[in-house]
């Protein structure tokens, strides 16, 4: 099993890709596609056929999955914000 950075249930923020910026905690890690699904961030939809639970079927929003190298925690997100002079902010 390969060794990440970030585990279940840790706080973190989107570095890179369409969705940078945006922060949330891990819901779930999937080790075999090295991806994440964050609470609130990559919302797909999926079509749910009729079933007993939705009579006349559903369209569902929930969360994609993000690659784990666009992840970083977000208290060092912070930390590194912090070190940035202001004027480099600028």
């Amino acid at each position: 099993m390969k060794k990440f950075h970030v585990k279940r249930g840790d706080e973190v923020v989107v570095i890179a890709g369409s969705h940078k910026g945006k922060s949330g905690k891990i819901l779930e890690v999937l080790p075999a596609k090295e991806r994440a699904r964050i609470e609130g961030v990559a919302m797909i939809k999926r079509h749910l056929k009729k079933s007993q639970e939705h009579q006349n079927g559903a369209i569902v929003e929930r969360e994609g999955t993000v690659h784990i190298s666009n992840l970083m925690l977000k208290a060092a997100h912070e930390k590194r914000a912090a070190k940035k002079p202001a004027a480099a902010k600028a």
